[in-house]
């Protein structure tokens, strides 16, 4: 008992298209595909919109950054 061997994972493979057929299994996929680059898309900041900061009191400040500077503190 342990891991699996590729023998194991060819006929589970086999299976699984035996029930589901390629054609659902290539929109299934695809869909995946497409959600984990929503994702990572919405994740990251875009570099077009400037980076905007709340205050205390409730208002935005808005800026963008030129270059980044380290300070030794």
């Amino acid at each position: 008992m342990g891991s699996l061997s590729i023998w194991h994972w060819l006929i589970v493979l086999v299976v699984v298209m035996l029930i589901f057929g390629t054609k659902k299994l290539r929109n299934i996929g695809s869909d995946l595909g497409g959600a984990v680059k929503g994702f990572k898309e919405g994740m990251g900041t875009p570099a077009d919109e400037p980076a905007k900061q709340i205050k205390e009191d409730g208002q935005t400040i808005e800026g963008e950054v030129k270059s980044k500077t380290h300070s030794n503190i």
